[in-house]
C-alpha cells in the first residue's frame, strides 16, 4: 500500500510500523530502501527473506544524524568524522567498527557496520520519529529482489512487493544510484563502492588519499552492492562503444527484434525499426545516474531480451554509473 510522504500522519504511520517491527518502503535521495528497525533481529530477518538476500550480506543502517552514530559504532576515526561533517546528510556510507551489542544481524555478522544519514526530507522525518521512540537506526537496502534493478520511485517498489508492503511515497529519487561506500575500519579511507560523491571530493574532505581495497593486506569488510553481478534487469545487458553498436545495428538492419538501446547518439532513421526501443542517454553523468535504473526498468517492462548501453566516458564523474553498468552486465 502506498501512502503519501507529504502527509505528517502518514509519516508517523510509517515510523510506527518500523517501531512495531514491520517493513517499510522508504524513500531516500539515492534509491528507495526496504527498511526495518536495525536493532530488531526479527525485523531485519524479514528484509533478508523478502529480498531473497543472503543473511551474511550486510545492510546499511540509516540514522537521523551524526549524533546517532555512537549508538552503533565503537570508534569513529578523525577522517571519518571529517567526512560526516562534509557530506552528511547525503549519499555517503561509512563503514565503522561496530559496537558488539548492536545491529549484528543487519551487519551480516561482521564486527563492522555501514552507517549513513540520508538527505531526503521524508526519510529524515521518519528517522527522527523513530529515534524519538528509541529506534536509533533503520536498516534499509534497496527495495527490490536481491541482485535486481534498484527502485527510484514508489511505483517501482510496489511492482516488486505489491500491496502487502507499506510504502511511503517521497517522489522520484534525486540521485538515482546508491551511496558511495568508504571503509573506515583499517586506519585509512578505502573506497568500496563509488557513487555521486567523487574520489576527489572524498579525499579533499578527509585530507587523505583514498586507498583501493586490493592494495591492503587485510581483507575488506563485506559491503552492500559490491558483488560482481548486481543491479541487473531481466534482459541481458551489453556495454558497447558508439562505433560497435552502430556497426551491430547496421548488420541487423531494420528488422531488429526485442532490442533496447541507451545511447547518447540517436540511431540512424533507417535503423529505427519497430523492434528497437531507443532512449537517449544524457551526456551529463549526474543526470545519467538519475535516469539509469528507471531506464533499465522501462526496457524490462517492454519485454526486450537484450539491452545495449553505450559505454560511459572513463572520467571520474562517471565512475558511479560505470560501476552499476559493469555489475548489471556481469
Amino acid at each position: 500500500m502506498i501512502i503519501s510522504g507529504s502527509n505528517p500522519a502518514h509519516v508517523q504511520q510509517a515510523a510506527d510500523a518500523l517501531c512495531a517491527g514491520e517493513l517499510l518502503g522508504l524513500p531516500t535521495e539515492t534509491v528507495y530502501g526496504l527498511a526495518a528497525d536495525a536493532s530488531n533481529e526479527t525485523a531485519v530477518a524479514k528484509i533478508f527473506q523478502a529480498k531473497g538476500r543472503p543473511s551474511n550480506h550486510p545492510l546499511i543502517v540509516h540514522v537521523a544524524s551524526a549524533d546517532s552514530v555512537k549508538k552503533f559504532a565503537s570508534e569513529v576515526p578523525d577522517f571519518a568524522q571529517k567526512l560526516m561533517v562534509q557530506f552528511w546528510p547525503g549519499p555517503l556510507t561509512l563503514i565503522l567498527p561496530r559496537r558488539e551489542e548492536m545491529a549484528a544481524a543487519a551487519a551480516g555478522g561482521q564486527n563492522s557496520v555501514g552507517l549513513r544519514c540520508p538527505s531526503h526530507s521524508v526519510a529524515l522525518e521518519v528517522l527522527n520519529a523513530c529515534a524519538a521512540k528509541g529506534v536509533w537506526g533503520v536498516a534499509a537496502p534497496s527495495a527490490n529482489l536481491f541482485g535486481r534493478v534498484s527502485p527510484t520511485s514508489a511505483a517501482h517498489v510496489h511492482s516488486e512487493f505489491g500491496e502487502a508492503l507499506l510504502i511511503l511515497d517521497g517522489g522520484e529519487c534525486e540521485v538515482g544510484i546508491e551511496s558511495s561506500i568508504v571503509d573506515c575500519t583499517r586506519g585509512v579511507p578505502v573506497l568500496l563502492r563509488p557513487g555521486q560523491i567523487s574520489r576527489t571530493q572524498i579525499e579533499q574532505a578527509c585530507g587523505l588519499k583514498l586507498v583501493n581495497p586490493e592494495t591492503l593486506s587485510s581483507e575488506a569488510p563485506r559491503a552492500s552492492g559490491t558483488l560482481e553481478s548486481h543491479y541487473a534487469p531481466t534482459a541481458k545487458v551489453r556495454l558497447m562503444s558508439t562505433a560497435d553498436w552502430q556497426k551491430a545495428l547496421q548488420a541487423l538492419g531494420p528488422h531488429t527484434q526485442n532490442l533496447a538501446l541507451w545511447s547518447v547518439q540517436k540511431p540512424a532513421h533507417e535503423l529505427m525499426g519497430a523492434g528497437l526501443f531507443w532512449r537517449a542517454m544524457p551526456a551529463n553523468a549526474t543526470q545519467a545516474a538519475h535516469d539509469l535504473f528507471g531506464v533499465l526498468r522501462d526496457f524490462d517492462a517492454r519485454g526486450v531480451r537484450t539491452i545495449w548501453i553505450e559505454t560511459p566516458p572513463h572520467t571520474p564523474d562517471w565512475e558511479g554509473v560505470r560501476d552499476r553498468l559493469n555489475r548489471a552486465a556481469a
